[in-house]
């Protein structure tokens, strides 16, 4: 978690500032949660586009606003 000295990618601070487990995260847009661990805690992680479109859908019902540019640069 956020503070305990684990590295985070902009994914990961993002979750962690509101709150969101990244348990939640994988659940609600059917990532595997270990490619949810990877990119919270990967800046160079660049995922598929339609891993990130589920992870941008999940997001979304959190901050309607959330986009893509975001986390990753593609």
């Amino acid at each position: 978690m956020y503070g305990l000295g684990k590295k985070r990618s902009k994914l990961g601070k993002w979750l962690d500032q509101r709150g969101i487990t990244q348990q939640w995260l994988s659940k609600k847009s059917g990532v595997n949660n270990n490619t949810v661990s990877y990119m919270a805690s990967d800046d160079n992680y660049l995922p598929t586009m339609n891993t990130a479109r589920k992870i941008l859908g999940a997001l979304r019902e959190i901050d309607p606003n959330v986009k893509q540019d975001d986390f990753w640069t593609m």
